[in-house]
């Protein structure tokens, strides 16, 4: 039955092969659009890893839920012990600490409220590779007076590279405390929210100002993305989790998650219409190629075989059309995502962002997947109704249509 159906399949050439241009067609489109989907999920996590939140950070209990709104309540006041536990584990490329703080940075003429985050330079600029400087360069350890100034901020301030600018904050007991800083940089993020109000000085600088020695958060850079569940998991086992909490970059980016199940639902919506496409494509070619050979079918009727005998028939040949077409059109798919990606879609900044960026084209092997049984599904399902029908129908009628 399976080398008949092969033969029926390449005997009728032109049907076969425009079947197989609808098949082609739509499982290189789902192919190249998850593909360019899955790249904008990819792009987007690590710019947020390696611009803000790094793949995990490690707090007291409760700091991510209420302490940026109170973060020197929520201080880890001896660091170093828990900075080694983490580093000891599996996958940790480094740890580093951050204190956060608000307060108002002043220029000499006017101020702005700011939110500001006190780093280790020589670590975050290893994070930060995500970072983009504007104006001047990433500070160093040696810029014990440096700051750092995200692009909006720096702009409403007008300030630039060389400038002094006054942050004054007040420390977890009231008083008002101040320091003055050097700008040696001016930083920009996927965030245009964030760079509007955001300042990075030493971590020193900062515990300083707080007149504090503990920090807020430590931050945890992987060797792999890949990695952060697997390390997350192995850390809340290490750690005491009563006292303390692990969050991964993807809790932390609410925007992210938002963005994932938009575009989701968006690929969800194009896969059924590309589904409904192939469908009713396919349908309307075996429907054809069904009535055209109702005579045939009658012949093998009359010779003995069962009418279930022909049903499989007609199923096994749209089989055979739809692993071929799906089999074409996941290698267009791959091939022209590559040619695609090597050359680069260039792209409009996304909202709440001034930085436009280079799109690809990834090759995911679970969109392909996708891809191939859609195209699969729906050369098979096309062909069930019209097989039905050629079972029903009687032998002396099946007959007649060759007369």
């Amino acid at each position: 039955m399976w080398k008949l159906a092969l033969r029926n399949v390449f005997r009728h050439k032109t049907r076969t092969a425009m079947t197989l241009l609808v098949i082609v067609i739509g499982v290189t489109g789902l192919t190249l659009s998850g593909g360019f989907v899955h790249d904008i999920f990819k792009q987007l996590a690590e710019v947020l890893i390696h611009s803000q939140s790094g793949h995990l950070q490690v707090a007291r209990q409760g700091y991510f839920e209420s302490g940026t709104r109170s973060p020197e309540k929520f201080l880890i006041d001896d660091p170093e012990p828990l900075r080694e536990t983490i580093a000891s584990a599996p996958g940790v490329r480094d740890v580093m600490g951050r204190l956060y703080f608000a307060g108002l940075l002043n220029n000499g003429r006017s101020d702005l409220p700011i939110v500001g985050e006190g780093v280790e330079p020589d670590r975050e600029t290893n994070l930060g590779s995500s970072l983009i400087i504007r104006q001047g360069r990433m500070f160093t350890g040696k810029d014990a007076n440096g700051i750092m100034v995200g692009h909006g901020l720096a702009q409403a301030l007008q300030l630039k590279p060389g400038d002094w600018a006054t942050l004054v904050i007040n420390t977890p007991e009231g008083a008002l405390n101040s320091l003055e800083f050097q700008v040696v940089g001016v930083f920009q993020t996927f965030s245009k929210d964030y760079d509007a109000r955001a300042v990075r000085i030493p971590l020193a600088a900062a515990q300083e100002l707080l007149a504090t020695s503990g920090i807020n958060t430590l931050v945890v850079s992987l060797d792999s993305t890949e990695a952060t569940d697997t390390v997350a998991a192995a850390l809340a086992e290490k750690l005491d989790m009563g006292r303390l909490e692990v969050n991964t970059w993807l809790r932390l980016n609410e925007f992210y998650t938002q963005t994932v199940e938009m575009y989701d639902a968006q690929f969800g919506v194009l896969r059924l219409i590309i589904l409904v496409m192939v469908l009713l494509s396919v349908a309307n070619s075996v429907n054809m190629s069904v009535f055209e050979r109702v005579g045939e079918f009658g012949t093998m009727m009359a010779l003995g075989n069962r009418t279930r005998r022909v049903f499989e028939l007609i199923l096994m040949e749209n089989l055979i059309i739809g692993v071929i077409g799906a089999i074409l059109g996941i290698v267009l798919g791959v091939v022209l995502a590559l040619a695609i990606s090597a050359i680069g879609i260039p792209m409009p900044p996304p909202p709440n962002s001034d930085l436009p960026y280079t799109a690809h084209i990834l090759v995911v092997p679970s969109v392909t997947a996708t891809a191939f049984l859609v195209g699969l599904v729906a050369t098979v399902s096309a062909a069930l109704l019209p097989a039905l029908k050629v079972r029903r129908m009687a032998v002396v009628d099946a007959l007649r249509q060759s007369v």
